[in-house]
């Protein structure tokens, strides 16, 4: 938006005033605004009714006594144009329109949606087919349904095109402060994309949480995202659905291998956000990065009385990639002097039960342990039920925790093992003090490592490129390069071929292999033909005039020309490297273990593209057969010269990339000095015109 925009759209989200134009949804409105606290004034709008809400109604827009902040219009769609019409020339700075029944209803709802939004002129718009949203931190609630949150003075916003969802996270007991909470429904005028500018002008949102069915436009994403690095306000995202890759057919493995979940991975992990898969993580998370922010660390240390505790602890910790180091002399020390000899210390620590109760030396164990200064320090504790058991002692450990807390100032958290096992008064008392309050083991250790990796993300945010706009291809016709064009084009941008490759009819064969020399790879091509060997199109190690002419005779029904090369040899490995489109994210680079069996293996990764040789060079890295790119029991393979050809792959495809359709190199092999890529897939799109 632009900046207009985002001034009426800030007068939306925090009015000083507010009309509630409808009936039953719209008292609704009025109600929640009196039970938050809403201190500004209300207008309720309704020709029938004389008050709603328990305040005085007005018959029309035109008795209102003044030009509201926000309007929440809660009318039938046709209606609901012609209000949000009037609203505009009046110059009301935002609305949201309650309604269904637009774009999410076929075409003629698309095309009132497209009334609407001609309606809404400059001004900002929440919906149609949306909930509204609830400021917690001003006390504003255009919200037509019940709610459980509450005023706060900080804390995160939650952005979700679904209304249910949202309306049930205002009611989890996890103690997550909740600083604003918007449903976008169809985003018709304002997205998600200007709610987290919005939500990152205001420096009480300490983290932004998305539910997300589809991505927004990824260069505007892109954008916001690498913002909100620079200011260190974590974004997690809880994404359902899936994007389409398009109607047209795909021929490359790649396509096969890098489905649109894989290309929103890509997406949020480029842009450092944190992407969950429950509404559990989801909240956990956020609760963590709300204490304590993110951190690039992944080194835990923890307490329990219990030895089975630990050992869970420990073995969830190593499946989620967090790391238990040793505890270093100066904590040793510190537990052994509080502990005696009958303890063993170690990391995860069972501290036992001989010190159960007793404040004080609860106290000196707990500081030592939280002066390990490793990235965050867990406490193990599940309460019991205070209905039916004594929960002084429990009481105790806690207060033993805070007072150890801020005597080292470390970065401490109490995990239940059972969500239900954190009274909700505990939980605010841990928040006041500075500590996390997290609920259920799983999601804790879950919550840390993607703090972890968003805090990577903040610190090499200058290096992360941003992501271009992706649109659609100029045409449905696509033209399929043959192998021996696509590696003489790919070569120019600096991917290594065979430098002895010969296209010739079978009559001249013989003359051609005997010139090359053998062994020799024997290769159909034809125009379509895009994997060779699953045709019986490629034969390799010939080592004879009659092996090659037997050779071409059983590729006769499929070709009348061939590629003749010298065999590769020396080869450590054989990769694949492709890239495909999709028509909401751009060009995703796909590199993986390749050949015959490539989608058998499954071993890939995927980058959207622009991308930088480091990320290439840690993308393959990161492949399970990363280790043989650097040099697995002692075999020399030449992992900077696959990263160049990579680079040479992605140079090409970023320079097509108006046209790009998809391209492929498989395989592409792997040396122990160099690298060379023997077969090669190109498909564009035909220019415009």
């Amino acid at each position: 938006m632009d900046v207009p925009d985002t001034a009426r759209l800030q007068r939306l989200l925090n009015p000083r005033s507010l009309a509630a134009i409808g009936g039953r949804p719209a008292e609704v409105a009025v109600e929640q605004c009196r039970a938050i606290g809403y201190a500004g004034d209300v207008w309720p709008v309704n020709p029938t009714r004389r008050q709603l809400g328990g305040v005085p109604c007005l018959p029309d827009l035109s008795q209102l006594p003044g030009v509201p902040d926000a309007a929440f219009v809660a009318v039938n769609r046709e209606r609901t144009i012609e209000v949000v019409a009037e609203l505009a020339r009046l110059g009301v700075g935002g609305v949201v329109c309650h309604a269904s029944g637009y774009a999410e209803d076929g075409d003629e709802g698309a095309r009132l949606q497209s009334e609407l939004v001609a309606a809404a002129g400059e001004m900002a718009l929440v919906g149609p087919n949306c909930l509204g949203f609830v400021n917690y931190l001003d006390g504003a609630a255009l919200w037509p349904e019940q709610q459980g949150g509450k005023r706060v003075e900080s804390g995160v916003a939650l952005i979700a095109q679904s209304g249910n969802i949202a309306e049930n996270l205002t009611m989890q007991r996890r103690s997550l402060p909740v600083a604003a909470l918007i449903t976008i429904g169809n985003s018709a005028v304002t997205g998600v994309v200007d709610l987290i500018d919005a939500m990152l002008a205001d420096p009480r949102i300490t983290a932004i949480g998305l539910c997300l069915e589809e991505i927004p436009e990824v260069a505007d994403f892109s954008r916001v995202a690498l913002e909100a690095l620079r200011r260190a306000v974590p974004i997690v995202a809880l994404k359902s659905g899936a994007s389409s890759l398009g109607a047209q057919v795909t021929l490359s493995h790649t396509s096969a291998l890098a489905d649109s979940d894989v290309l929103v991975d890509a997406l949020l992990g480029r842009l450092g956000v944190a992407r969950v898969h429950d509404v559990e993580t989801f909240l956990e998370t956020l609760k963590l990065l709300h204490v304590h922010g993110a951190r690039p660390g992944t080194s835990i240390a923890s307490a329990s009385c219990s030895g089975g505790e630990a050992a869970l602890l420990a073995d969830l910790a190593h499946r989620t990639g967090l790391t238990l180091p040793e505890l270093p002399p100066h904590t040793r020390q510190g537990l052994h002097a509080v502990l005696g000899e009958r303890v063993a210390v170690r990391n995860p620590l069972d501290y036992h039960t001989y010190i159960w109760g007793d404040l004080a030396r609860l106290t000196e164990c707990f500081t030592a342990l939280l002066d390990a200064r490793v990235d965050q320090h867990l406490l193990m504790l599940d309460f019991p039920r205070g209905d039916r058991c004594d929960v002084g002692e429990f009481e105790t450990t806690v207060a033993a925790w805070e007072a150890a807390q801020q005597k080292t100032g470390a970065r401490a958290c109490i995990v239940s093992s059972l969500p239900e096992s954190m009274p909700e008064d505990v939980a605010q008392r841990l928040l006041d003090a500075g500590i996390a309050p997290m609920q259920g083991l799983v999601s804790c250790l879950a919550a840390i490592e993607l703090a972890a990796q968003i805090g990577v993300a903040q610190t090499a945010v200058d290096e992360i490129l941003p992501l271009p706009t992706a649109g659609p291809l100029p045409t449905q016709t696509v033209e399929q390069w043959d192998e021996v064009r696509a590696k003489n084009v790919l070569a120019a941008y600096g991917l290594p071929v065979p430098a002895s490759a010969v296209v010739v009819d079978a009559a001249d064969l013989p003359a051609v292999a005997a010139e090359l020399g053998f062994p020799l790879v024997l290769k159909a091509v034809a125009d379509g033909l895009a994997h060779k060997s699953d045709v019986g199109g490629v034969a390799i190690g010939l080592d004879s005039e009659g092996a090659v002419r037997r050779a071409a005779e059983e590729m006769s029904g499929i070709a009348e020309r061939y590629l003749v090369e010298k065999m590769v040899d020396g080869v450590v490995l054989e990769l694949i490297v492709g890239v495909q489109r999709d028509p909401r994210l751009g060009l995703a680079l796909t590199v993986g273990a390749g050949g015959v069996l490539v989608e058998l293996v499954a071993d890939t990764a995927t980058l959207l593209l622009p991308a930088t040789r480091l990320e290439i060079r840690a993308a393959l890295r990161g492949l399970r057969v990363g280790p043989v790119l650097e040099g697995f029991r002692g075999r020399p393979a030449d992992l900077e010269s696959v990263v160049s050809a990579v680079e040479a792959v992605a140079a090409f495809a970023v320079d097509h990339a108006d046209r790009l359709v998809e391209l492929e190199v498989n395989p592409l092999l792997v040396l122990a000095s160099g690298a060379m890529a023997v077969d090669a897939l190109i498909r564009l799109a035909e220019p415009d015109g």
